[in-house]
C-alpha cells in the first residue's frame, strides 16, 4: 500500500516503488519526481523501523553518499556569488590546507575527486573521530595526497564532505555546515526535510537503518572488518601479479577504514553530526525539489538558486576512466556523477547515489528530477538497482507524458 499522490502519466513510477518495497519484512521507501517544474510523484510506503512503524510523508532517512550532491550544490552557490573560483587553490580560502603537497590543489580537483585525499585510513584511528568536524579539518589540513593531485581520480567517499564543506564554511563566515544548508538551500526552496546534522527535536522523524550488518554486535562487526581487510590485501597482490593496477585496499582505505565498525549509524550522535559525504538525512520530497531547481537551470517556482551558467559548469564532465577507489568510470562532474538507469538513457543527467540504495538526479534535457530514500538494503557505494529502476521508470514516463490531473491516495 502506497500513500501520497501521482500524476497518471507517472503511474509507472508508483508500480516500480511497490515492487522494490520489502515483502514480508520491515523496510520502507519514498519517491518524489518533478517534471517541467511540477511535482508529479510524491509517494511512500513500508515501515520506518523493525517494529512496523509506518513510513510517513515527513520521514527522514540517512542517505549516505547522496549527501555529496547536496553539499556540492551549496558550494556551487558560493561560486555563483563570486566567493569561490573553481580553478583557485583551496588554500586561498583555507590557508592551513597548504601543507604536504597540497598547496596547488584546486577547488575543481576537490569536486571531481582528483585531490588524492581519499584515504581516510591515513587520518583516523577510531571511527568516532568522524563525528568531530574540527578534528577532521585538522587531519585533512595535515594530510598528504596519495597521488599527485590532478593526475588521477579516486572517490573521496568520506573525506569529500569535509573538504567541500570547509571551503563553503570559510567563505560563509565559518557558520556550522548544517546551518548553511538550512539558510542557503532549505529555506529559499521550502525544503522541509534536508539535514546534515538532525536537530534532536527532529530525530523522531528518522527512519531506522536496517541494512545487513549494521545491527550486528560491535565485536562481530570488528571481526568482519578485519577479515575484509585481510582479503583485500591478498587480492592486492593477486591483481598486481596479472597487471591490474586497481587495489582493493585503496577502496577500503576510503570506504571502510579500520575503526568505522564502531560507528552507530542509528545513534543520536551520528544523526546530529555533520558528515557531508555520508550522513545527510532527507525526505525524497526535499531531494527531488532541490534537483528540480537544477534541472530547471537553477530556478524553481520563481526562486533562482543558481545561474544557468553555473549549473552548466557544475554538470560538465571532468574525467573518465577507472578510479583509484571505484574501478568503474563515474564520469565525474563537479560534485556529481553520471546517471545510471535501467531501460532509459540520460546523457545530460547528473546527480549522486548512495550506499544503502538512495539517490537523486537532475536531467535538464527533460526538466526532470528524481529522488529515492530507503532504509533497508546495502547495494554498492552508489546505490543499487532500485534507484536505477525508479529512475528508468520516471524517464520513460516523462518521454510519453501528457498533462492530466493528479491521482491522490492514502
Amino acid at each position: 500500500m502506497l500513500s501520497g499522490s501521482v500524476h497518471p502519466d507517472f503511474a509507472g513510477v508508483a508500480t516500480s516503488l511497490s515492487r522494490i518495497l520489502p515483502r514480508g519484512k520491515p523496510g520502507g521507501a519514498a519517491v518524489c519526481v518533478y517534471h517541467r517544474g511540477e511535482k508529479v510523484v510524491d509517494i511512500w510506503g513500508g515501515t520506518s523501523d523493525a517494529a512496523g512503524k509506518p513510513w510517513e510523508e515527513d520521514t527522514l532517512s540517512v542517505s549516505f553518499s547522496t549527501t555529496k550532491g547536496v553539499a556540492s550544490t551549496l558550494l556551487h552557490l558560493y561560486v555563483d556569488r563570486g566567493l569561490v573560483e573553481y580553478d583557485a587553490p583551496v588554500a586561498k580560502y583555507w590557508p592551513e590546507f597548504a601543507r604536504n603537497g597540497k598547496e596547488a590543489i584546486t577547488v575543481r580537483q576537490l569536486m571531481c575527486h582528483e585531490a588524492g585525499l581519499y584515504a581516510l585510513s591515513d587520518m583516523i584511528d577510531r571511527g568516532h573521530e568522524i563525528l568531530d568536524w574540527d578534528g577532521m579539518i585538522e587531519r585533512l589540513a595535515a594530510a598528504k595526497p596519495r597521488h599527485t593531485p590532478g593526475e588521477a581520480h579516486g572517490y573521496h567517499a568520506l573525506t569529500y564532505g569535509w573538504l567541500v564543506g570547509e571551503v563553503a564554511r570559510r567563505v560563509a563566515g565559518m557558520k556550522p555546515f548544517g546551518e548553511l544548508l538550512a539558510s542557503e538551500l532549505a529555506q529559499p526552496l521550502g525544503l522541509e526535510g534536508l539535514y546534515c546534522g538532525v536537530p534532536i527535536d527532529q530525530q523522531h522523524r528518522c527512519a531506522h537503518l536496517m541494512a545487513r550488518g549494521f545491527e550486528a554486535p560491535h565485536e562481530v562487526r570488528r571481526r568482519n572488518a578485519e577479515k575484509t581487510w585481510e582479503r583485500a590485501r591478498r587480492w592486492d597482490g593477486r591483481l598486481a601479479r596479472v597487471g591490474i593496477t586497481w587495489q582493493p585496499s585503496d577502496a577500503l582505505s576510503a570506504l571502510a577504514p579500520p575503526g568505522m565498525e564502531e560507528v552507530e549509524f542509528n545513534g543520536e550522535a551520528f544523526r546530529a553530526s555533520s558528515i557531508p559525504a555520508a550522513n545527510g538525512m532527507f525526505t525524497a520530497r526535499s531531494l527531488a525539489r532541490l534537483y528540480a531547481c537544477l534541472a530547471g537551470g537553477g530556478e524553481l517556482d520563481g526562486t533562482r538558486l543558481l545561474s544557468a551558467e553555473t549549473v552548466r559548469q557544475a554538470a560538465t564532465e571532468q574525467n573518465r576512466g577507472m578510479g583509484k577507489v571505484i574501478p568503474i568510470s563515474m564520469r565525474w562532474r563537479l560534485g556529481y556523477h553520471r546517471v545510471f538507469t535501467i531501460g532509459a538513457k540520460v546523457p545530460a543527467g547528473f546527480g549522486h547515489y548512495g550506499f544503502g540504495g538512495s539517490g537523486a538526479f537532475a536531467d535538464p534535457a527533460r526538466q526532470l528530477s528524481v529522488a529515492l530514500t530507503v532504509n533497508s538494503g546495502v547495494g554498492t557505494p552508489f546505490g543499487d538497482s532500485r534507484i536505477a529502476r525508479i529512475g528508468g521508470a520516471a524517464v520513460r514516463c516523462a518521454d510519453r507524458r501528457s498533462p492530466q490531473r493528479l491521482i491522490t491516495g492514502g
